[in-house]
């Protein structure tokens, strides 16, 4: 058996603005403090950077990605969608409120994603309601979909991605208050919802690795992607730490999908294999917006990670965009750079270090220590 490479990437925000730029434009009406147009977000972003087409083709955000994905051999496409696909109006008052609507699902058959993780704090921003149309579209579009469901066993079902070698990726989503998630949301055994974790304990753990072992198969490759943290800073904590190498350790997960950061933060090789803790923002309607620039949220990552048959990483790159109009655009040397000094910085303390290899593209050391 040959090894498959993934693309991860964080939060894939289809909402509000890039929304309003789609062919099928949903309701632009916010509930919001102080914006109530989605419109709005489209003209910000027009002020920093100038015109954006409208309506603009379903690939157009994916820019320059789309051509960078093709070239690589990828077995399964991954995103955490932080955004429900709803006609519906009952938004649930939580002050910030994603909705795509359904006819733009073509969005994601653009950038032929195979997985949409969906256990995070805003697939519920428009009700049950909303989240049953969200699962309904992704279903008809033939779009997997792990972490929320129309109960609890739905909810903490897998994704099953199907390989052409007969092999499958099985996708676990799961996620944590930490990141905004409401407890209420959590699915139950007759209640709609997410694949919500109260604590990141051993018995957690054990519950999860019940999970993969009925549903594992030999040459199975298992993802655990979890929605947890704050938006912004560097910090992963002990707990965070234990409970991610436990899910491989004791669960046996192969790789850790982390998100829920607006910026990409440190990464480990642990025992040879990656976790990554917060994958950033991969597209989203922010542009224009100011504050914590330092963290440089305008840059997008995505993951590609090679796995050996057995699960081990093989190898890793990081393709690197700056978001512009909108649109995922290859990073310049300089954005590349200054990533690869942040990553350096922040991954010190956990191993893996990575290099710069010529355009928009990272790569993992050929050194890297696979006993991290």
């Amino acid at each position: 058996m040959i090894g498959i490479r993934l693309f991860l990437c964080g939060d894939v925000m289809l909402g509000r603005g890039i929304d309003q730029i789609l062919p099928n434009p949903g309701n632009a009406t916010l509930h919001e403090a102080y914006v109530k147009s989605a419109t709005d977000y489209v003209a910000l972003a027009e002020r920093k950077s100038g015109s954006i087409p409208r309506p603009a083709s379903y690939d157009y955000v994916w820019g320059d990605a789309l051509a960078d994905l093709e070239r690589e051999d990828i077995a399964a496409r991954i995103v955490n969608l932080e955004t429900s696909i709803t006609a519906s109006d009952d938004h649930v008052p939580k002050g910030i409120n994603y909705r795509m609507h359904p006819a733009n699902v073509a969005v994601l058959s653009a950038a032929k994603i195979d997985c949409c993780a969906l256990a995070n704090n805003h697939v519920l921003d428009w009700g049950t309601r909303g989240l049953e149309e969200t699962l309904h579209t992704l279903d008809g579009a033939r779009i997997g979909h792990a972490g929320a469901g129309l109960d609890g066993d739905f909810a903490s079902a897998a994704a099953q991605i199907p390989l052409c070698d007969g092999r499958r990726v099985l996708v676990f989503a799961f996620g944590l208050a930490s990141s905004g998630i409401p407890s209420s949301w959590s699915a139950s055994a007759s209640t709609p919802g997410v694949n919500f974790l109260a604590d990141l304990s051993g018995a957690t753990v054990e519950r999860l690795a019940r999970s993969l072992e009925i549903v594992r198969k030999e040459g199975d490759v298992a993802v655990a992607s979890i929605h947890w943290g704050g938006n912004w800073g560097y910090e992963i904590s002990s707990e965070q730490r234990g409970f991610a190498r436990a899910l491989l350790d004791a669960a046996g997960f192969d790789i850790v999908h982390g998100h829920s950061s607006h910026h990409a933060r440190a990464m480990e090789i642990y025992r040879g294999r990656l976790i990554l803790y917060g994958c950033g923002d991969f597209i989203t309607d922010y542009e224009g917006i100011t504050g914590y620039e330092e963290f440089r949220g305008d840059l997008a990552v995505a993951y590609l990670p090679e796995l050996s048959p057995s699960g081990a990483l093989m190898g890793l790159k990081l393709l690197v965009y700056r978001l512009r109009k909108f649109r995922l655009e290859r990073a310049v040397v300089d954005d590349v750079h200054w990533l690869e000094r942040r990553l350096a910085r922040e991954n010190a303390a956990l191993g893996p270090k990575l290099t710069s290899i010529g355009g928009n593209v990272l790569s993992l050391a050929r050194e890297f220590n696979q006993n991290q």
